[in-house]
């Protein structure tokens, strides 16, 4: 689903990603987007931040109480606080206007390839233990002492990398190719691991301010616990 006021936009994207197989549906509006979701049921939805009515942002809020489908931020601003407020309310990355045809469907795969692909690194089981935190591999669902914990597709990611291998220093940089594993000239930026993980701590530590599972490894990155 592209949400886009501005049709030469929305119809660029739209042929750009229709040539590759996808069927899309355009949405001019926020308000439409909101109301059309769960009929249309999209596997992911490209957002614009400046939208008539309600803006991308509120969107994106609204629409993450109902699907942990990826979001991926289409804009026109370069800001550094939009960037990290969009993934701070639920978007999985974004993407600033103007972009090539390349760039915009590397990152559609590579999200639609993490929410939806195999998951190549899984061996002997399909579920982590890691204390009371159990992490269904196959049905990509995390609970912690029975309680359903709702996570984007980024974060579960980064969840599932960091429980799979207790004790392992992951770096900024080797968590950032995990989440965005496409194009390596595309720019990157490692500040916004620090808003996943804060994000990932939010949900899933009984308090956040003294993490049980993720641990800060000062100065390098972030490893799970080993115990």
């Amino acid at each position: 689903m592209i949400v886009e006021d501005e049709p030469a936009v929305a119809r660029g994207v739209q042929v750009a990603l229709e040539r590759e197989g996808y069927g899309v549906n355009v949405i001019m509006t926020g308000e439409e987007a909101v109301s059309r979701f769960a009929d249309l049921a999209p596997d992911l939805v490209l957002l614009d931040i400046r939208l008539p009515g309600i803006d991308g942002f509120e969107v994106c809020r609204q629409l993450r109480r109902q699907t942990r489908a990826p979001i991926l931020f289409l804009t026109a601003r370069t800001d550094e606080v939009d960037k990290v407020v969009g993934l701070e309310i639920g978007a999985d990355d974004y993407l600033v206007k103007p972009f090539s045809v390349r760039e915009l469907t590397s990152r559609v795969k590579a999200l639609l390839r993490r929410a939806y692909g195999e998951l190549a690194d899984v061996q002997a089981s399909d579920t982590l233990r890691r204390g009371d935190l159990v992490i269904d591999l196959e049905r990509r669902r995390v609970t912690r002492a029975g309680e359903r914990i709702s996570l984007t597709t980024t974060e579960f990611d980064l969840l599932r990398h960091l429980a799979a291998r207790p004790g392992r220093v992951f770096t900024r940089s080797q968590l950032l190719e995990l989440v965005r594993d496409y194009d390596a000239a595309i720019e990157q930026d490692e500040r916004t691991i620090n808003v996943h993980i804060s994000h990932i701590r939010d949900k899933v530590e009984p308090d956040p301010a003294q993490p049980r599972y993720i641990r800060t490894i000062r100065g390098v990155g972030y490893a799970f616990a080993e115990d």
